[in-house]
This record gives C-alpha cells, structure tokens and sequence, in this order.
C-alpha cells in the first residue's frame, strides 16, 4: 500500500474520488458536492485556518487504485467541556474494509498530531463549524440529508479496532410533519399566547439584516461557549442568510420573541439532498443552472431542521413548545412536505433531547458517534460529560 500526501490539484481530486469510488454503488448513498468539500480545505475560504492547520492523505494499493483517505487537523477554538489534554480532529475517512489500511490512515494522522502537541484525536469530525461532516455514521443508513456524514457500516469496526471509543452520540429525529403536536406541545402554547407579550415571526427574505441580528442574540445566548462554539457576528451570519437565499423557504424559518426581544429561533430548509443528488458533485456555472430547472420540476417533500434553540431566561418557561407549535401552523397549511428530520442532537444533552421526544410522535432516524482516541492508552478515557 502507499500512503500520498494530498500537495498538488490532482490529488485533491484523487481525495474526493476515494469517497465517490467506495460508496458508488450503495444505492442511498448521495455524493456531496465537490465545492463543499473543497471549501473545507481552502484557506481562502475557511477562517478555522487562523486557529489551526490541516493536512490530508490518500492510500493506493499496490496496483495504484484508490482505497482511502483521510483528513488531520489541529484547531486551538476546538475544545469541549470537560478536555484535560490538547485535543486534534480526523476527518473525512474513508478505507476499504481492510483493518491494515485502516490502521496505516489513522497512524498517519497519529503521528503528525503528535508532532504538532496533540494527546488525543476525535473523528470523524470537521475542519470547522459542527453544523457538517461531523461523526460517524452507525445507525440508520438511508439516504443523508445535506452536509451529512454517510459511511458504510463497517467504518464502525474500523475505529473500533483500532482503539478509538465513542465519546458521544449523536441522534437525529424525523417526524412526520403533517401530524398533530402533542397534547403537551398544545397546552404549553396555549398558555404563552393568552400573553400578548409572546409573538412569532417568519423570516422576511427583504428584511435579512434585523433577522440576522435577532439570530446572533439568540445563538450568542444559547450555544457562545459550549463545546468551543464561538460567538457569531451580525455580518457572519448576514453573509450565511444571503447564501441561503435561493434556497430558502419563508415558512420555514421562525423567530420567537418577547416583548420584541428575540428569546428563540427554528430554522428549517428543504432538504437540498433531495435536488443535489442529479448533480454528481457537480456545481460550475452549467450545475447551477441545471440546479434551478431541478429545483423547479423535481418535488421536494423532505425538509429538515438545521438550529433550535431558546436563550437560557426562558428555557423551562414553555417557548420551545410555543416556537414549535407557532411554526407547525404555518407550515401545515402549505401541504407541501410529508417528511422531516433534525439533524443531529447530542446525547450529552439530555435536556434538549428530551424536547424533541416531547414533541409529537418523533422517532430516531440515525445515529452519529464522535470518537475519541487517546494517545497515551493508559490513561483513563472519559466520555462526554452530561449537560445540566
């Protein structure tokens, strides 16, 4: 076998074509674009190289075909509570199922994060925001929703021999969208709109400047800290906004105030997925075209839900129910999706867990696992620890 670092264009083509080769076959797999992953590794384009460095390998066999690869990277802003040793990040995996070529991918990046001062690597994750490419997949192997993490099952075995323990899961809901709320859900919304100061808002694609500052306050307030999530900006999150345009549906977007104060947020799209899969990765000028005429004659019945969240002095007051069944009322009546799935949800966060198992008559759909390896193997390993 031989192991190339990815330096030159080509072999930043040979890294995303080891996924597209191992996977082609696998009828639920959908390939991401090309651009997407790119971005990751683009200084241009990434701002997590201000805070770290990444470096990728390909592994060919001995006739030269591609059977793996992977990603390593060093990140000072990645931290989670709880962390005793400077922790490094793998990602964007990929082997054959074969433990030897397996173990050379993750030796590899052992090697270079310990070089660079790291005690412990987490992967699958990302080179950046943990909105994408994050954990493995070990349960539920449909077809994934946009910027998810989609393996085979035998990835499994591979972290698992190699030493890597999980340090949590991650758990995606699905729901179907055209039932009613539970009776909780319902009677906690009712009680928050006898009070005129509670109100809801869709988002206005004409007014994405005071939407994008009502979002800062309440992701700053909510999730600024935790896990090593830093604050947002006003202008991070207008660029965000303005990207999401072409694709963003009004309806599915809704803020929560009091007293015209922002206190919670519930952001849903349609399930790009669902379109991006006629593009093989594609998204050069002639792609993006063909996207619009995809978007327009192919039905999208799936949408799935990418932040929610409540700032800290109204969580246990009811808002969630109040936010989730304010934005039920808006979207039943367009008749127009029949399938729905949050991305993931972190087990160590029982709490917010426990929201979504509230809701209606929700289900898991899949389930993620970050993994962590230590270094030093006689140290104690310590799992995530539980929120309160």
């Amino acid at each position: 076998m031989q192991l190339i670092e990815v330096t030159t264009p080509q072999l930043a083509k040979d890294f995303i074509r080891v996924n597209v080769q191992l996977h082609k076959n696998n009828t639920n797999y959908i390939r991401p674009l090309d651009k997407d992953i790119e971005e990751v590794f683009n200084k241009e384009k990434n701002k997590t190289f201000r805070f770290g460095e990444v470096i990728r390998w390909i592994l060919k066999d001995d006739t030269g075909n591609l059977i793996g690869r992977i990603a390593a990277f060093t990140n000072k802003k990645y931290k989670n509570k709880g962390d005793e040793v400077p922790v490094g990040g793998v990602g964007f995996f990929d082997a054959i199922n074969d433990q030897a070529a397996a173990d050379m991918l993750f030796d590899v990046a052992k090697h270079w994060l310990l070089q660079k001062g790291m005690q412990a690597m987490d992967g699958p994750i990302n080179f950046g925001e943990r909105d994408r490419w994050w954990g493995l997949l070990v349960e539920g192997f449909q077809p994934p929703p946009y910027c998810l993490n989609y393996n085979s099952p035998y990835y499994k075995t591979l972290f698992e021999n190699y030493g890597f323990k999980g340090y949590y899961n991650q758990v995606c809901f699905g729901m179907d969208p055209t039932q009613e709320m539970s009776q909780k859900i319902l009677d906690r919304h009712a009680q928050l709109s006898k009070n005129p100061a509670y109100s809801s808002k869709i988002i206005d694609k004409n007014n994405l400047e005071k939407f994008a500052a009502d979002f800062v306050i309440v992701y700053n307030k909510a999730w600024a800290g935790h896990g090593g999530l830093k604050e947002l900006k006003k202008d991070q999150v207008l660029l965000m906004f303005k990207k999401m345009k072409p694709v963003m549906e009004e309806k599915l977007i809704m803020f929560a105030y009091y007293n015209e104060d922002p206190i919670a947020i519930f952001v849903n799209l349609p399930d790009l997925n669902q379109w991006f899969k006629h593009l093989n990765g594609k998204f050069d000028l002639w792609h993006k075209l063909k996207f619009l005429w995809v978007k327009k004659t192919i039905t999208n019945r799936r949408f799935t839900g990418l932040v929610f969240g409540v700032v800290p002095e109204f969580q246990g007051m009811g808002v969630d129910a109040y936010i989730i069944n304010e934005i039920k009322m808006v979207i039943q009546p367009m008749k127009k999706y029949d399938e729905y799935e949050m991305q993931w949800i972190g087990e160590f966060n029982p709490k917010m867990i426990n929201v979504v198992e509230n809701i209606a008559d929700t289900f898991r759909t899949r389930t993620l696992t970050t993994y962590r390896y230590l270094f030093d193997r006689t140290k104690e390993f310590k799992p995530h620890p539980i929120l309160h």
